[in-house]
């Protein structure tokens, strides 16, 4: 009859209506299991570096732990020299106003100043050029614990730069680096060391401030000593998920450029 679903059809609804359970369990599994991968980090340092560091003055598994200053360094097992400066809060990323607050410790500069660990894993010194620090946007990160990535440049972005070098300065200027368009400009030490790069992005970047998580931003030097200061916001259409990481080589190639280079 006209208007009554027959059996078939109802068959049909009822296997529909399955697959659609299906898929959506299957969805909220994924972002379960997601969610918990992404407190990871955070697992770590709340659960075993801060509190072994407060009961035994011990920070393993992290290689430092600073209750003062505010902060952890934790040895990522991707790369031989990459290392994790996070803070001892819980501070989900870029995106959090805690970071634009006068208190919040300037966590860039204390990357920088930590440094010397890439030095000290590789026995031998690491110039400052070829060494990058970088975050990555909110699209563009696994974990919801703000982490700074201390690792090594890529060759061809540290190339690129000393190219760049002579036209570089205080004023932001747009460039492409693999294939993304980033904004970049020179600090000196002391300007790092006075303001947080968070704080300066905000301000100093048009519309910067109420789209923080947008933003990947990386910390280099020149071989002259200033710091190169660059931002990477996301264009998700362009494939562009905001990972300023990507400047980073956690195979550390360009010690092995160096290293051939003063044998010759």
């Amino acid at each position: 009859m006209t208007g009554l679903m027959t059996s078939s059809g109802k068959a049909k609804l009822r296997l529909a209506i399955g697959v659609v359970i299906v898929l959506m369990a299957a969805l909220l599994f994924v972002a379960h299991r997601f969610e918990e991968h992404s407190d990871v980090l955070w697992k770590f340092i709340s659960q075993q570096c801060v509190p072994d560091m407060e009961k035994n003055h011990q920070p393993a598994p992290c290689e430092k732990v600073d209750l003062s200053a505010g902060y952890v360094l934790f040895k990522d097992r991707v790369g031989s020299l990459q290392y994790l400066l996070m803070p001892v809060s819980k501070i989900t990323g870029i995106e959090s106003p805690l970071l634009l607050e006068k208190h919040t410790p300037n966590f860039f500069a204390l990357a920088w100043n930590e440094r010397h660990l890439l030095s000290d894993k590789n026995h031998s010194p690491v110039r400052d050029s070829d060494l990058v620090m970088t975050i990555n946007s909110e699209s563009g990160r696994t974990q919801n614990q703000l982490h700074i990535h201390m690792s090594c440049l890529r060759a061809d972005i540290r190339q690129r730069l000393k190219e760049l070098d002579p036209g570089l300065t205080e004023k932001w200027q747009s460039l492409t680096l693999r294939s993304h368009p980033y904004l970049v400009r020179v600090l000196t030490p002391a300007e790092l060391e006075q303001q947080s790069v968070f704080v300066r992005i905000s301000q100093e970047i048009p519309g910067a401030a109420g789209q923080m998580g947008d933003y990947g931003l990386a910390l280099t030097a020149l071989p002259d000593g200033r710091l190169v200061l660059l931002a990477i916001k996301k264009q998700l259409l362009k494939g562009n998920m905001g990972s300023a990481e990507e400047l980073q080589d956690h195979q550390c190639g360009i010690l092995k450029q160096t290293t051939a280079l003063v044998r010759r």
